[in-house]
């Protein structure tokens, strides 16, 4: 059974309604390392509607947070907004230049990463945490916290194995300056908090008002209750022992909430790279993912694997790989007719099964759709050898891989490989630069074999139908007469053809020549 599949299961036993949920804190560029977590919880909320539970799927944007420091990209005046809630910093502009307030600085990141999110099938309601402060719902779990304040400071220290600092309060209000920072609370009469904050100001915060904010590890308790959220995987730094999710089952059961089962996922890693990190530069975001890798293939890479396992995301040439296992699937899904199936094999067949399912971009969606007809690893070649569009739909048309006008799945698969293939992703030895001339490196390969038999190629393909099919089977046919291993036979091809000894299929570039060309290149041979 797939995870996704399994964790539905298992949420059906808590009855009622089920809300998956994830979040993210909009200071600034994401990185896919967030999709993991994006990603789980929808699977999960798929899963539990394809086993026919009452489903939502929320995205919790942490507006309230406040801005932790300058960031290179921001200009030095935003220091003024240091300690302030990202829904009250003003964006930025095109340079980084202080924004004039039209569009708040959580908007403004929030808003690109949202539509990325609906590119790879991701439609979740999203709460602005700004907003649910601001409409009361925090104020019952504000007051609650308060009423248990040593309570909740005990299983923190408790479970945490830190000390809570002296003066501390499960509520931090907004001070004279719009900062979070630097304020003291010095009393409590429901509904107000009163503070004094580092300028010597006095004043009180209103807990039914976006006045304030709790602390996270109560902010992320109480949102279990408030939503009735009842899964949430977590990242293994809040999952980790003595983590913030520890801390927040019980301080949510104080709160009067339900909590979810702890789940933690594994994270993301740059193949080569480790962890994603902002801080590091250690980086890919998901625009930036969308615009190389197909939709389906990005979900699949998060799919497929176990939430406890790390996964390696590589853009370079194991996304060749990926792709070809996805195709894999898709063309030839394993089946249950096999009476002697083992357990094991049954599993394995039933991760496989759900894995393509929960790749697809529309629930319920025909993976055969998600392919185009084109192989991942043919559309690449024709992408590089033709240099428009319509001289890939042309020739996808002669080969029969492609009747009549190509489908918008097929259009935005082009669109990234042509990305991809221009950018610093692609890897080399994929790359597909067609010779018009033998090279010297190429000659000093050639033995007196391989140009026996590229002579007598030279004959044969003249009059051979240029089609795949027909142009692989003279190859063959030439190489039994000419007695030369096959895999010489195109080892001798690829050093004519790109000018080194591998490639993509032999026949698949030949046919995208005219056939004057390649008849040339034989003979320069």
């Amino acid at each position: 059974m797939h995870w996704a599949d399994y964790t539905a299961q298992r949420l059906s036993g808590r009855g009622g309604a089920q809300v998956a949920a994830s979040g993210i804190t909009p200071s600034g560029q994401f990185h896919i390392g967030h999709l993991r977590e994006i990603l789980t919880a929808e699977m999960i909320h798929r899963a539990c509607l394809d086993a026919g539970l009452d489903s939502r799927y929320l995205f919790i944007v942490d507006s309230m947070d406040p801005l932790r420091r300058v960031y290179d990209f921001l200009s030095s005046d935003y220091g003024r907004y240091i300690g302030h809630p990202l829904a009250y910093v003003p964006a930025p502009g095109p340079d980084g230049e202080l924004g004039d307030g039209t569009t708040s600085y959580a908007e403004h990141f929030l808003a690109p990463f949202i539509d990325a999110l609906r590119t790879i099938g991701v439609k979740p309601e999203v709460v602005m945490n700004h907003e649910a402060y601001q409409s009361g719902a925090f104020a019952h779990s504000i007051d609650l916290a308060i009423q248990h304040k040593e309570e909740i400071r005990e299983l923190i220290e408790e479970i945490s194995g830190r000390e809570v600092p002296e003066g501390w309060f499960p509520y931090n209000p907004i001070g004279s300056d719009g900062s979070l920072d630097g304020v003291r609370v010095t009393g409590y009469e429901h509904p107000r908090v009163h503070w004094v904050d580092g300028h010597g100001v006095e004043g009180s915060s209103d807990i039914r008002k976006g006045e304030g904010k709790l602390p996270w590890r109560i902010d992320w308790a109480a949102r279990w209750g408030i939503h009735g959220i009842t899964c949430e995987p977590a990242g293994k730094d809040h999952g980790a022992a003595g983590g913030s999710f520890d801390t927040g089952i019980p301080i949510s059961h104080l709160l009067g909430g339900d909590p979810p089962e702890k789940m933690v996922y594994e994270w993301i890693q740059l193949k080569g790279m480790g962890p994603m990190s902002s801080s590091a530069g250690l980086t890919i975001g998901p625009m930036e993912a969308l615009d190389l890798v197909p939709p389906e293939i990005l979900r699949y890479v998060i799919a497929r694997s176990k939430v406890n396992r790390h996964i390696d995301f590589d853009t370079g040439a194991a996304l060749f790989e990926t792709a070809d296992e996805y195709e894999r699937l898709v063309a030839n899904p394993p089946s249950s007719s096999e009476e002697d199936m083992s357990k094991r094999q049954r599993v394995a067949m039933e991760t496989q099964l759900g894995a393509v399912r929960l790749s697809q971009v529309e629930i319920g969606g025909d993976p055969t759709d998600s392919v185009g007809g084109v192989s991942f690893r043919h559309l690449a070649m024709l992408a590089q050898i033709k240099t428009t569009d319509e001289g890939v739909w042309e020739s996808l048309q002669r080969s029969g891989h492609l009747e009549g006008e190509p489908s918008q799945t097929l259009s935005g698969r082009l669109a990234r490989m042509r990305t991809w293939i221009d950018g610093p992703h692609f890897p080399e030895g994929a790359r597909i630069v067609i010779q018009t001339e033998v090279g010297d490196e190429a000659r000093a390969n050639l033995s007196d074999e391989h140009r026996g038999f590229l002579s007598e190629l030279a004959g044969a393909i003249s009059d051979s139908e240029w089609s795949n099919m027909a142009i692989d089977d003279c190859i063959r046919g030439v190489s039994d007469e000419a007695g030369i291993a096959k895999r010489q036979a195109y080892v001798a091809l690829y050093w004519v053809l790109l000018d080194r000894s591998h490639g993509p299929r032999v026949a698949s570039i030949v046919a995208e020549m005219d056939r004057g060309d390649f008849l040339a290149l034989l003979e320069d041979a």
